[in-house]
């Protein structure tokens, strides 16, 4: 899904105009990317979170020639998915009834 169909689901859904959505979803990308630019989280309760880490300085090899290449530190985004979003993706699997054993057909010996 891209942005165009993220506002046409938004605006059925909601019955509001699409320029309007087109609005908020523009306001809550800048309002997450301005917190997580100063390091803050962003926690959606029951669809999840957004926050940063650090990467460490590490080396890396460039998979054209094999050289190393040293990769600098960074400051990556993270998302963790609330339990209701888990569960959403992921629903609980009815439990299986059990079968009832099935017996042997072997002859027994005396």
């Amino acid at each position: 899904m891209n942005k165009a169909e993220l506002i046409d689901a938004i605006a059925a859904e909601t019955s509001l105009s699409k320029k309007d959505v087109d609005a908020v979803i523009k306001s809550f990308t800048a309002v997450v990317s301005s917190k997580l630019a100063t390091k803050e989280s962003v926690q959606l309760i029951g669809f999840g979170t957004f926050e940063t880490s650090e990467r460490a300085a590490r080396t890396g090899r460039n998979p054209a020639t094999g050289e190393p290449i040293d990769i600098p530190a960074s400051t990556v985004v993270r998302f963790k998915a609330g339990s209701a979003l888990k569960e959403k993706v992921n629903p609980p699997k009815p439990a299986k009834a059990k079968e009832p054993e099935k017996k042997s057909k072997k002859k027994k010996k005396k």
